[in-house]
Formats: C-alpha cells, structure tokens, sequence
C-alpha cells in the first residue's frame, strides 16, 4: 500500500506514475480523502481534549459553575457522538482507496497492456529448433494418458484437470527437489491453510484489488487462498519479531484456487499443475516492476498487466 504521507508531501511523482496506470485522477481523491480525514481527526482529538478538561473541572467545581461545566460537556459528547462515526467512516474510505491504488510502475517498464506492448531486455542463448511439429505439454500429457483435460472438465469445469500415472510422482518429485533446494537456502518448509480470513488477503494485497479472481466461502466469510504466500505472510502477522532472528523464511507448498477470469484460452492450457511451491521470507520488498521469460528470452512487462 502508497504511503499517504509521502503522497502528500510531493504528490507530482505519484501523480505522473499512476497517470500511466490510467488513473490520472487517483491522486487527487486521495488528497482529498485525506484531508477530510485530518480535518475530522483534529475536530475529534479537540473535543475529546475539551471533553476531558471539562470533566475533571467539575469534580472540583460547584454551584452554577459545576452546572455550566455539565452543560458544556453534554454539548461536547453531542457533537463527538456525530463526528465520531464520520472519522471512521473517512478513515474507512481512505485506507479502501489506497487499497485499490496499485503500486508505482518501474520507469523501465514500458506502457502498454498486451504482450505486444512488452520490451525485449535480452536474449540468452538460443531457442532449440526441431525437425518434427513439437507438441505442447497438453498435447503431450493426454498422449501418454497422464493429463485428461476432457474428464476433468466434465467433472469440474473448465481449467480443471486430472494427473493421472507416471505424471503424479513427477509432481511430487519436482516439487520435492524445489523444497531440498529452499531447505538447503535455509527456508522452513511449510504446508499453510488455504482458507484465511478477510484481513489476511488484505494484508497480503490480495483484495481489493484481484477480488475477482479470488473463491470466497460465503457461509464462513473465508477466502481460498490463490498462492501459498497469503496465509505465509500471515504467519507473523501482528506479532513483533526480534531483530536477532531475523531473517525468518519459509516455503509453502499448498493447493492454489483462482478463478482467473480475465485469462485466455492459451493461458488456460499452461496452467495444468493444480499446486505449486512458494517461498517467502519473514521479512520482504515488494517491486512495481515485473519481468517475464519465455524460452530464452527475458521480457519486461507493460505498466498495463
């Protein structure tokens, strides 16, 4: 999440940045959300100040002074009982909108939201060439009767499919060499829940911004979690860790649920695994920039995806 307070100490770069996001405007309403917070917050300190004052004066005072002194407390808590729920309210819609204000775009990254849009940075090494039409993984796995997109579709819709055979312990084979690779980096193998409550997936920035790509329980108000690093990121959250333990990381394999809704139907055929490792340390960074590798060439995403 945007730091409002730098936003509002040089809010030109912020601006400039998320124009190129398409939302030109953002930093203007948050400004604006902003400062109706700050001017409630003063409102409300003051009357609570004065609330206060006014209360201990009147143990010590008496007649029509003690009177007066009532009176004017009653007038305070009137007006505190009606700003009170406004300043939760604006602090409500700030922290909402600075929720769905997406992270600052790396000035490297080109615009653009297609993969036409996307730059070349290098190339390594070359691409292999066949003397026969290769078959893609999907061709490949019901071939040999280990991928069967057909029956998992009937069963469970699109983008489901069963593992069968040979390609099961392959799974777990891969699967295993990444966590002997992360145990080996010193990271702490875990298996975390997948369902998580609602302050998780914001506290991850999972929501609000990809809701719609996200299973929600609605008898239980709980999220199924699209990557391990929801609920690993979660693992520490309101705690305070002690500087000498840190770094504290952690890799997390778990089955992973996402709608996808905006994906292709090219995307679809490479996204067979239903489960995959993560890694997250106890401590991260976070980048506004992302890069992509197909065969043998590195690409930079458009600001756009």
């Amino acid at each position: 999440m945007l730091d409002i307070k730098l936003i509002r100490e040089d809010p030109e770069p912020f601006r400039t940045a998320l124009a190129r996001r398409g939302l030109a405007e953002r930093v203007d309403e948050l400004l604006v959300a902003d400062e109706r917070r700050r001017e409630l917050t003063q409102r409300v300190e003051a009357l609570r100040a004065e609330q206060n004052r006014a209360s201990k004066a009147i143990g010590r005072a008496s007649g029509d002074e003690k009177q007066a002194l009532i009176a004017e407390v009653a007038k305070v808590s009137t007006e505190l009982k009606d700003l009170e729920p406004a300043l939760a309210e604006a602090e409500t819609a700030l922290t909402l909108l600075l929720a769905s204000t997406p992270n600052l775009p790396h000035p490297s990254a080109p615009d653009g939201f297609t993969d036409e849009d996307a730059v070349e940075v290098r190339r390594l090494g070359d691409p292999p060439r066949f003397d026969f039409e290769p078959r893609d993984h999907a061709e490949l796995g019901a071939a040999l009767g280990v991928l069967d997109v057909e029956r998992g579709a009937r069963t469970s819709g699109s983008r489901f499919v069963y593992l069968l055979g040979d390609l099961v312990f392959v799974q777990f084979a891969l699967m295993r060499n990444a966590m002997d690779v992360l145990v080996e980096k010193g990271f702490t193998p875990s298996i975390p829940p997948v369902l998580v409550r609602e302050e998780t997936m914001f506290a991850s920035a999972f929501l609000p911004t990809d809701e719609v790509n996200i299973y929600r329980t609605d008898a239980d108000q709980l999220y199924l979690v699209g990557t391990s690093e929801v609920s690993l990121a979660a693992l520490h959250m309101e705690e305070i860790l002690d500087e000498e333990a840190l770094p504290l990381r952690y890799a997390g394999y778990s089955t992973c649920f996402r709608r996808e809704g905006s994906a292709s139907t090219s995307s679809t055929r490479s996204r067979c695994s239903p489960s995959r490792p993560r890694s997250r340390a106890g401590t991260s960074t976070s980048s506004s920039s992302r890069s992509r590798k197909r065969s043998s060439v590195v690409w930079t995403s458009p600001t756009g995806s």
